[in-house]
């Protein structure tokens, strides 16, 4: 069976979907950026720090095409991942893609609440972090939109919400 891929913003809730949707499937979830750490030892962080942007991207654009061509796997994607190369018509060409949409507030909203380190966010006021993360969609949106299906998940505020969206998914297979 084809991949699915979830691609979206950062804290979109890429990660959290994919694994209800990996588990109600029967398939095995994969995290990209997880799978880049593991595979090379270190953390995405560190990566961007010793060898920059540029490198990161090829390195996560090869580990995509492998990862990518496992079968029966659910597959989230970090926020920049479509916007580089031709990933994204690469996703589309061998998975079924999904974006997970959300307003800027919504995504705003769940970097507040997110654990994880996003070093480009430290420091950032709320003001600021909202017009970045605008920005930043601005960019990204015509890349997320070539998705093969878009799915709204501002009210993803809950584990029955979190389902929902899972069925929505499974609704389009």
């Amino acid at each position: 069976m084809k991949c699915i891929v979830l691609l979206g913003y950062m804290c979109a809730g890429k990660t959290t979907v994919g694994r209800v949707l990996a588990k109600d499937l029967g398939r095995t979830f994969y995290d990209l950026d997880w799978y880049v750490e593991e595979r090379y030892h270190t953390r995405i962080a560190d990566i961007f720090a010793t060898e920059g942007e540029a490198k990161f991207r090829d390195l996560e654009k090869r580990m995509l095409h492998e990862v990518a061509e496992f079968e029966d796997i659910v597959l989230s994607l970090g926020g920049g991942t479509p916007c580089f190369f031709d990933n994204m018509d690469y996703v589309n060409s061998v998975a079924d893609t999904y974006y997970l949409k959300a307003t800027p507030e919504v995504l705003v909203e769940h970097i507040r609440m997110s654990r994880g380190h996003r070093p480009l966010l430290e420091g950032k006021t709320d003001e600021e972090l909202e017009g970045y993360v605008r920005e930043q969609l601005k960019v990204r949106e015509p890349f997320y939109s070539r998705a093969h299906h878009t799915v709204d998940i501002n009210l993803l505020d809950s584990f029955d919400r979190i389902q929902d969206i899972a069925n929505i998914i499974k609704g389009y297979m």
